[in-house]
């Protein structure tokens, strides 16, 4: 009675927060519940799950989870195989032209593979934005394989096909279907009574529809025709995702329990701490420890949260574009009492110059750009990753956010291997990926004359990838092609001398690759190649073709 009486007013803050998502986070319909020991102690669904059908949207209702589905293939995975390294003559076999020794299962499983993600390298093969994407696309996108972007175990990249590799490799040593590997594993175990294997993303058998839109300017429904299995192919209701998390918490005292095992502390090869393990992120919320993941797709949008010691989880499901993962957040706060994420910490005042962090920067290992400009005062904006960053300005010289330290080196040399490396520079500690990138200044200005680089470029990694330059009334453009077809054309930014941004805003999956940075080598005063990089994919060389 006592601890059912301490629970009653932050179920009556919860249930607040929990009927103002939908407003917080318009769309057309969501469904989010939130349990504590084991029990739902706020449920809520609105809306409608297919707009032009008028289906409301109901705890029934299906859904594309996307890539929370990597948990479920990991649960999979553990529940049938006592070593997981059983399955590694089947991902080697899957590898066939790869120059190195492969990643293992675990480091697949983790995140911490070296692959670059098929789903951005589809891009460069020419794939169409909303084109349709089959399993022989992609046996051909993985197969072709040839390098890895750094060496398994030392660092941390999200790579879709590392899940793929892991369910397919389960259905070549089964004789079975992932989807019977599922139903078998997870779904009859766990009580998850109509949760599927919806391989192919263009429709849901139940009719639950996915849209892009506003509310100022309307909402349509998503076009998608990609196909997934281990990495993000599943559908579940709220009801099946509130069957997982019961299960989760009836095995809470099991240390061999799936999810304990599936949860345990990752580490680097290094020893450092990982935040990727067995298709869980690892993080804290309001200084709790979590497991979690999101899903997305163009037109889904959800995540799930567990905090082990407070036996509380979060599903939030949305058929929108809303963040489904700051509304989790926002209900795990509401169960604790707080009001909404603490305030962000005070910047100092009165500052007129330019922060010395500003600027256009290099990093040689990646070959990414990293641009950082001022933003709210006290705040930098850094684009280097998928989306802008923003950065708490902690002092002249440094900035965070988070765990992303960004720190000015001036007056000082620094030595790296065996080369000395002039200041000023610029350190990026990323602990999350075990990186600690070392960033050069790059001049904005003057810019070669643009049209040197209209052209064709080549990539033997990737069996002939094009990219095509073209000068348009002075303004270049450029477009990919490959054996996925003839990618459209986008505007060039130029960025300083021989270094240009491909914008790629929208692409096969979501969230898409970002800006591609474009770096123009030269040899002997002479255009040689081109670096191509974003952070899911980086450092792929193209040759310039002659004229």
């Amino acid at each position: 009675m006592h601890a059912q009486h301490s629970i009653l007013p932050r179920t009556g803050r919860l249930k607040e927060e929990m009927h103002a998502t939908a407003t917080r986070y318009p769309g057309p319909g969501g469904a989010v519940a939130v349990l504590h020991e084991g029990e739902v102690i706020a449920r809520h669904c609105w809306g409608y799950a297919s707009l032009e059908r008028r289906l409301p949207f109901t705890p029934a209702s299906l859904f594309r989870i996307c890539s929370i589905t990597k948990q479920f293939t990991c649960t999979t995975l553990l529940d049938r195989y006592e070593n997981p390294e059983t399955l590694a003559p089947y991902i080697h076999r899957r590898l066939p032209r790869l120059r190195s020794d492969p990643p293992t299962v675990t480091q697949l499983a983790h995140n911490q593979s070296g692959l670059r993600d098929y789903w951005a390298v589809a891009m460069l093969h020419g794939a169409a934005i909303e084109g349709t994407f089959s399993p022989a696309d992609s046996d051909r996108v993985i197969t072709g394989t040839r390098s890895l972007q750094f060496l398994p175990g030392t660092s941390y990249s999200y790579v879709n096909q590392n899940f793929r590799l892991i369910s397919e490799a389960m259905e070549e040593e089964s004789g079975l279907s992932f989807a019977e590997l599922l139903q078998q594993h997870v779904f009859d175990r766990v009580g998850m009574r109509r949760a599927i294997l919806a391989a192919e993303t263009s429709a849901l058998p139940d009719g639950t529809t996915g849209y892009e839109g506003t509310q100022e300017g309307g909402y349509w429904p998503a076009r998608n025709h990609i196909y997934w299995t281990g990495d993000a192919g599943m559908a579940a209701s709220l009801d099946d995702m509130i069957a997982w998390e019961r299960f989760i918490d009836q095995q809470r005292d099991d240390p061999e329990g799936l999810y304990n095992r599936m949860s345990r502390p990752v580490l680097f090869d290094n020893g450092h701490k990982a935040p990727y393990g067995f298709g869980l992120q690892h993080g804290t919320i309001a200084g709790h420890e979590i497991t979690a993941h999101g899903g997305a797709l163009r037109g889904w949008r959800s995540h799930r949260l567990h905090c082990a010691a407070l036996r509380l989880s979060v599903v939030v499901l949305f058929n929108h574009m809303s963040p489904a993962q700051q509304a989790a957040a926002n209900l795990f706060r509401a169960f604790l009492g707080e009001e909404g994420k603490p305030a962000a910490r005070q910047a100092p005042s009165g500052r007129q110059a330019p922060h010395a962090l500003e600027g256009l920067w290099l990093d040689e290992e990646t070959g990414l750009s990293a641009r950082i400009t001022a933003a709210a005062p006290g705040k930098l904006q850094l684009r280097y990753l998928m989306l802008p960053e923003t950065l708490d300005i902690i002092s002249p010289q440094l900035a965070e956010a988070g765990n992303l330290r960004v720190r000015h080196i001036q007056g000082e040399h620094m030595q790296a291997s065996t080369q000395e490396i002039p200041t000023p520079h610029i350190i990026m500690e990323r602990p999350g990926e075990n990186r600690h990138a070392l960033l050069r200044p790059y001049p904005a200005s003057p810019q070669p004359d643009p049209e040197e680089l209209a052209g064709d470029y080549e990539c033997e990694e990737l069996d002939g990838s094009r990219f095509t330059i073209t000068s348009q009334s002075g303004l270049l453009h450029g477009g990919f092609s490959g054996f996925l077809g003839t990618g459209r054309m986008e505007r060039l930014t130029g960025l300083g001398p021989d270094l240009w941004a491909f914008p790629c805003p929208r692409a096969l999956d979501h969230t898409p690759p970002g800006d591609w940075t474009l770096h123009f080598e030269r040899r002997n005063g002479r255009l040689h190649q081109l670096r191509v990089s974003c952070w899911l994919a980086r450092n792929l060389i193209y040759r310039r073709l002659p004229d």
